[in-house]
């Protein structure tokens, strides 16, 4: 496969890409480049089989773009026993990686969806913030991507999702501004409409950090 995305990635998510995919020999002379660039011998031995080693962490730390999040959801269950309030999972770990400097972004997300008359695996709610959070991002779009993928897989009456994260392209270089930290949120349906039951989900998050 020469694309990064296969044909089921939801297409707002996909990125415009008109040239094949490098081959991994291809990515290993970029590293050594960079290498280079960064004042150091690629051919010295420490560095030697960094290159490889990049491109096989790339795999990991990208491979967001191989998973389609929509279909990450595809299973759910309809013995939920009429439940019809939210349904909240917290604290996901988020790896993401700043579009703009390729530094990481580290934090967690909040997720809560309310259902129609399904449910699904909370481990698929953990995988689809993953799936997400493993491509080159900004924090807004990874906050939508999250909650699209939410409300057009389960289309819920309702879908809220948080992140709050730290930016290495900010903490580390620029303004080193260390221990800041940027919080983004999308509420769709009933989070969106309903304040109430936006400020409760909101406050259930203030009590969880401050514990």
């Amino acid at each position: 496969m020469n694309s990064l995305v296969p044909p089921l990635m939801m297409p707002e998510m996909m990125p415009d890409m008109d040239t094949a995919r490098p081959t991994p020999s291809e990515a290993e002379a970029a590293v050594r480049t960079l290498i280079r660039f960064a004042g150091d011998d690629p051919s010295r031995e420490g560095l030697a089989d960094t290159p490889a080693r990049v491109v096989r962490a790339y795999a990991e730390w990208f491979g967001g773009y191989q998973l389609d999040p929509i279909a990450l959801l595809s299973r759910t269950f309809g013995e939920s026993g009429g439940y019809d309030e939210p349904v909240e999972l917290r604290n996901i770990p988020v790896h993401s990686v700043c579009e703009h400097h390729m530094a990481p972004i580290q934090g967690l997300a909040h997720v809560a969806y309310i259902p129609t008359d399904r449910v699904v695996g909370i481990s698929k709610l953990a995988r689809v913030v993953d799936a997400c959070a493993r491509r080159l991002q900004i924090q807004e779009r990874l906050t939508d991507d999250i909650a699209s993928a939410i409300d057009k897989a389960l289309k819920p009456r309702g879908v809220a999702v948080v992140i709050e994260a730290d930016h290495a392209c900010m903490t580390s270089r620029g303004v080193s501004a260390a221990g800041t930290r940027m919080v983004t949120r999308r509420m769709l349906g009933l989070f969106g409409a309903d304040a109430a039951l936006r400020r409760e989900f909101l406050s259930s998050l203030t009590l969880t950090s401050e514990r």
